[in-house]
């Protein structure tokens, strides 16, 4: 089995700032740094640490041999990723002393793949093969469609969110990974409120957790929470009303993430630990759990490492270069 990324390789500027720039406003950095990034590159880098055999395509500029340089040190194959003339891709991060982030990106190297190109990728790999997918390279549909037609396993991580997804054919997802904006764009949901006017919290609990996968960390920690369980439950439910086939991983921010199939549901908490940059904590889990999944691991086992795993991400400064390696995954907490 083989876990096909097709993905984008960006340059990340990092601007640390007291507070992103509002309209109109000028503000100095305290200082710039530049990493490698791009949710393609990061999420290749989890999967390939998670310990499957991974393999990256996508477009390089001129100014981006380091970034195929970093995929081969983590141990993805870069046999797929082509070489073009022009800008890479990249972002313009500006990052506040709580870690918090904005990006800005730009597609560049990104933008240029070819359906020749795609035909000549996909060839290569198989049915029960993964296909991981983001938000930020062309051709999405037409890398979808070739991959359902030799029955590969697609993930979709629909970030950033735009109005092009509704052309994707989302109906050959295999697995969603959404956070709750997302989530909410992908299906027109609506927040409420219970005819009360109260909303609902973690007098629900029972109800929002299957009886065999509830856990006393997880009930305690949604508790904690002081938001809706009923309306993370009716997002979901949405969800799977629009995509019945998927599974789905609603992440969650500080409260953790949720794991829903046709059978089960799991409510994994976040791992506390000092938050430093949570720029690839989304593309840490996503990584860690598709590789975990793909082992042969259950949902439940898979969401706990790519928690531990997305938790020392943001412990670290950078995006790629905080993704940590499967032993410290495992080491962690022990």
């Amino acid at each position: 089995m083989k876990a096909l990324n097709y993905g984008s390789l960006n340059i990340d500027f990092v601007y640390n700032v007291e507070h992103f720039v509002r309209s109109g406003e000028t503000i100095s950095s305290q200082n710039m740094a530049i990493f490698a990034g791009g949710k393609g590159l990061n999420q290749s880098v989890a999967l390939a640490k998670s310990g499957i055999d991974t393999w990256h395509a996508g477009n390089i500029g001129e100014d981006g041999e380091f970034l195929a340089e970093i995929l081969q040190k983590a141990g993805a194959h870069t046999d797929f990723i082509t070489r073009l003339p022009g800008r890479n891709g990249h972002a313009i991060i500006q990052k506040q002393p709580n870690g918090q982030n904005c990006i800005l990106l730009y597609g560049g190297s990104n933008r240029q793949n070819t359906k020749t190109q795609v035909d000549e990728v996909i060839s290569h790999f198989e049915k029960g093969d993964y296909l991981i997918l983001q938000n930020e390279i062309n051709e999405i549909a037409y890398i979808m469609e070739r991959a359902h037609e030799k029955g590969m396993i697609i993930v979709l991580n629909p970030s950033p969110m735009d109005e092009k997804i509704f052309t994707y054919p989302l109906e050959y997802v295999d697995y969603f990974l959404l956070n709750e904006i997302e989530a909410k764009d992908l299906t027109g949901f609506k927040d409420f409120v219970e005819e009360d006017g109260i909303t609902a919290t973690g007098e629900h609990l029972d109800d929002a957790l299957s009886e065999n996968e509830q856990d006393t960390d997880s009930a305690k920690e949604l508790e904690n929470a002081n938001t809706s369980i009923d309306r993370w439950d009716a997002l979901l439910d949405a969800v799977f009303s629009h995509f019945p086939n998927s599974k789905v991983v609603l992440t969650l921010g500080e409260y953790g993430s949720i794991y829903k199939d046709e059978k089960q549901k799991i409510h994994q908490p976040i791992v506390k630990v000092p938050v430093v940059d949570t720029t690839a904590a989304g593309d840490t889990f996503t990584g860690f759990f598709i590789g975990s999944i793909a082992k042969g691991l259950s949902p439940k086992e898979a969401m706990q490492i790519a928690a531990k795993a997305s938790a020392i991400a943001v412990s670290r400064q950078g995006a790629a270069p905080s993704i940590p390696e499967l032993n410290e995954v495992y080491d962690f907490g022990r």
